[in-house]
């Protein structure tokens, strides 16, 4: 599948091009006074955010490829339920239900990245990571994004726009997880040397330079929206029946498309609610807006990561 093994190689140069544009953007504006304005950090970080909603939306292709109308409705139903479920913990129980899903992200965004990584090795012929090295790798590019810049000295004053009870969620264990994911990220860097995994290094270290260098807002955004989002994307081509005889006819781009397209309409509808309950909410309409499309997206990836651990785990094994 030529097609598949395009789409994967693109995939992941857009994702690194896009995470250096950013490095890059929000390097030069720090040198200025606009670094510090929250309007293009909240600007930007709604595009990307937005960009990234499709990709779970063919979530019940994933749970259930082929199976009765009766059961399909049943597990949207679930997933819908679960999600509101998560949305009313979250805006009830704003801290734990923000620490909870930071750490179901980093576990999502993390093995998600491995089994990407495993895929296209798989695809492009290539030897995959030793078990050790993989796991590793998985905890790394997980945390680096969820955790380091939300525990940066400029997120507070995001965070009090965004939602003030959010501004304490690491409480006084801030040293000690800088600490940890440190520490993973120096040793995955050494195990990645060892098996000659230059591009993984690569990839690292520009999670790294994301989340140290751009505001918290856009580091957060730009790797939900441009990186994980476009390589979860890219596996679920492998999935999709129409992306898969795309790429059989060596048609990456259709190959890809079949797949987003089908995300449009949850696009469209989580922008709406969220826009709805910014509205409904009386406040500052874009932050709040922003607040409570992070919520939703946030609470859809409590059954995302769910449905999708099924995939992960068969990329993985």
């Amino acid at each position: 599948m030529n097609g598949a093994k395009t789409v994967f190689n693109s995939v992941r140069k857009f994702s690194t091009l896009a995470v250096l544009f950013a490095i890059l953007i929000s390097g030069v504006l720090s040198l200025t006074s606009a670094g510090e304005s929250l309007g293009w950090q909240v600007g930007f970080a709604l595009l990307a955010l937005t960009l990234g909603i499709p990709h779970g939306a063919i979530d019940h292709l994933v749970a259930l490829p082929a199976t009765t109308k009766p059961k399909w409705f049943l597990l949207i139903f679930i997933y819908i339920a679960v999600s509101i479920i998560a949305v009313l913990a979250i805006l009830h129980w704003n801290k734990l239900g923000f620490q909870l899903v930071l750490v179901m992200s980093a576990l999502h965004f993390g093995f998600g990245d491995a089994a990407f990584i495993a895929e296209k090795d798989r695809l492009n012929l290539k030897s995959r990571m030793t078990f050790k090295t993989q796991t590793m790798f998985a905890i790394s590019s997980g945390t680096i994004p969820v955790f380091i810049p939300l525990l940066k000295g400029s997120t507070a004053s995001a965070l009090r726009e965004i939602n003030p009870l959010l501004i304490s969620w690491a409480a006084d264990v801030s040293s000690q997880i800088r600490f940890l994911v440190g520490f993973f990220f120096i040793a995955t860097l050494i195990l990645l040397l060892k098996e000659k995994r230059t591009r993984e290094v690569m990839d690292l270290v520009l999670l790294a330079g994301l989340a140290i260098i751009a505001p918290p807002l856009v580091a957060f955004a730009v790797y939900f929206g441009f990186w994980h989002a476009m390589r979860h994307t890219s596996r679920l081509t492998l999935i999709l029946p129409k992306a898969i005889k795309e790429a059989e006819r060596n048609n990456p781009k259709a190959s890809f498309i079949a797949v987003v397209i089908p995300g449009l309409p949850a696009l469209l509808g989580t922008v709406l609610v969220a826009l709805a309950i910014a509205l409904i909410d009386g406040k500052n309409i874009d932050v709040s807006y922003l607040w409570y499309l992070l919520v939703l997206v946030w609470a859809l990836t409590v059954p995302h990561m769910i449905v999708t651990s099924k995939i992960d785990q068969k990329a993985l094994a």
